[in-house]
C-alpha cells in the first residue's frame, strides 16, 4: 500500500471518528433529557402524594392537588377561609415543592355584606374579654363581596392575632385583608392608658360605658397621642370624655372620634309662637 492510499484511509477513518463522536454527543443529551423528564414526572407524582397526605383532614375533603414541575395547584372548596390558608401552608411545607397556586374557593353560607359586618363587629367587641385590653383595641371592619378588611390599632400582637383568627374562621368570610397596626411597646403609653381609663370610666357620668364590653369608649394610645373612638349616648358624654382625656398628665394630643348614637339626643321642644 503506497503512501497515498494510507493517507486516504487515515482521512476516512478520521472522518468516521468525527461522525461517531457527533452521534454520541447528540445522543447523550437526548437520553439525559428523556431521563430527566421521567424523573420530573416521578417527582411530581411523589409531591402530589405527599401534599394529598398532608390534606387528610375533613376540613379538606373537597380539596384536590395537581403538580407540574414542582408547582402545586390547589383546587376545590372549603367551608371557612382559615381552611384555605391552612391548605396552602401545608402544601408549601412539602419536600421539593417550588410554589403553590391556591385556587381553592370558600364555599360556606352566602351572607350579605352589611349583615356579615354587623356579626363580625359583635364578635370582635367581646373578643379577649378577661384580658383587660378590650378598651385599648380599636378595630375597623369593611366588607365587600364577602372580603373583609380589618384596620385600626391593636394593643398588642396577641390582640391582633386573635381578631384575625376570629374573622378567618367565621362562616361567610371569603377573604381577609389585614391592615391592623399594633401599638408600639411603651411603658409611658401604658401609664397613660391606665390613667385615661381611670379618668374616663371613673367619672360617674361615664361609668356606664365600663359595664358592657361591647360598648366601651375605646382608648388608643400611640407615643403619647390619645384617640377616643366608639359610640356614646349623647353629645354631653362625648364632651365630658374629651375633657377627662385631656386632663391626664403626659398626653400630647387627644383626638375625639366618638360618635353620638343616632336618635339618642332628644329634640328641643318647639317654643310656642307669640
Amino acid at each position: 500500500m503506497n503512501w497515498m492510499m494510507r493517507i486516504r484511509r487515515a482521512g476516512l477513518l478520521g472522518v468516521t471518528g468525527v461522525l461517531m463522536a457527533a452521534v454520541l454527543l447528540f445522543a447523550g443529551p437526548a437520553k439525559a433529557t428523556a431521563q430527566g423528564g421521567s424523573n420530573g414526572a416521578q417527582n411530581d407524582a411523589q409531591i402530589q402524594a405527599d401534599v394529598m397526605k398532608s390534606l387528610e383532614n375533613k376540613r379538606f375533603k373537597d380539596v384536590k392537588a395537581s403538580v407540574q414541575n414542582g408547582v402545586v395547584t390547589l383546587t376545590g372548596t372549603v367551608d371557612v377561609y382559615s381552611a384555605k390558608l391552612d391548605a396552602d401552608d401545608r402544601a408549601h411545607h412539602r419536600k421539593n415543592v417550588k410554589g403553590v397556586e391556591n385556587q381553592i374557593e370558600v364555599a360556606g353560607p352566602t351572607i350579605d355584606d352589611t349583615t356579615l359586618r354587623d356579626k363580625l363587629a359583635e364578635k370582635l367587641a367581646y373578643d379577649r374579654v378577661g384580658y383587660g385590653t378590650i378598651p385599648f383595641n380599636a378595630f375597623t371592619i369593611g366588607v365587600q363581596n364577602g372580603a373583609v378588611t380589618l384596620g385600626g390599632t391593636a394593643y398588642g400582637p396577641s390582640d391582633k392575632d386573635s381578631a384575625i383568627s376570629l374573622v378567618e374562621n367565621y362562616p361567610g368570610v371569603k377573604d381577609v385583608i389585614d391592615n391592623i397596626e399594633v401599638a408600639p411597646v411603651s411603658p409611658i403609653d401604658d401609664r397613660i392608658r391606665l390613667a385615661e381609663a381611670r379618668a374616663i370610666y371613673g367619672f360617674p357620668q361615664l361609668n356606664k360605658y365600663a359595664i358592657d364590653p361591647a360598648k366601651p369608649i375605646r382608648i388608643t394610645v400611640v407615643n403619647g397621642n390619645v384617640t377616643l373612638s366608639g359610640v356614646v349616648d349623647s353629645q354631653a358624654d362625648k364632651d365630658v370624655a374629651n375633657i377627662r382625656a385631656n386632663g391626664v398628665p403626659g398626653v400630647f394630643k387627644v383626638v375625639n372620634n366618638l360618635e353620638v348614637a343616632s336618635g339618642s339626643e332628644k329634640p328641643e321642644k318647639e317654643k310656642p309662637e307669640k
